[in-house]
């Protein structure tokens, strides 16, 4: 596969996970906000992850600025993040199926909130994190630049190390020990192999 067709199959990416999440976003904002724990740093955090996840990939599609920093790799490689990355937006897909009006972009609580515990959520905690890992991981198999690809990798995992305690504490504080218990019998990322 050429390594526009890559570039092409990562910015279409982009654009599947837009179409994903707008509905969800839509219903979103009919409901009222009950708990925000908005950080400092949250409007910085978000333009380092856009650009990190959007902007330098799109960059680097579309124009030459960012050749300098190409690199080349095997076709297998190519293989692995096309896997990834069709894994990711399946995922990404079944979160917000799963989630419904509990999904927020934000460390948001809105009115009716629920825990959700069944679906892709019975084994996993935080599988939207999961899929924009997953995400991150290809960007670098299929961009091909040290700049574009790996950017992704800082940029999110910045954002992740921030803010999955926040969360984690947001939702302690709203669901107490339901929301412990479910803790103790799940992963964060990945299903727990022992209980």
């Amino acid at each position: 596969m050429s390594e526009l067709n890559l570039k092409i199959l990562f910015v279409s990416g982009i654009v599947a996970w837009s179409i994903i999440r707008y509905p969800y976003e839509k219903k979103n904002k009919q409901n009222k906000i009950i708990d925000e724990r908005k950080a400092k740093l949250q409007p910085l955090l978000l333009l380092f992850a856009l650009t990190g996840m959007l902007m330098l990939p799109i960059v680097d599609t579309f124009t030459n600025w960012l050749s300098f920093a190409n690199y080349q790799l095997p076709i297998w490689a190519n293989f692995v993040g096309i896997l990834l990355y069709f894994v990711a937006t399946g995922l990404y897909w079944k979160t917000h199926r799963d989630l419904g009006r509990n999904w927020s972009p934000t460390l948001q609580l809105r009115e009716g909130h629920t825990l959700i515990t069944t679906g892709i959520y019975k084994n996993i905690r935080h599988p939207m994190y999961t899929a924009i890992w997953l995400w991150c991981l290809a960007q670098p198999l299929l961009l091909q630049n040290y700049l574009a690809g790996l950017a992704g990798i800082v940029a999110f995992g910045t954002v992740y190390f921030i803010r999955v305690a926040k969360e984690e504490k947001m939702m302690l504080d709203r669901f107490g020990d339901k929301y412990y218990s479910y803790m103790k019998r799940t992963g964060r990322l990945f299903p727990k192999l022992f209980i």
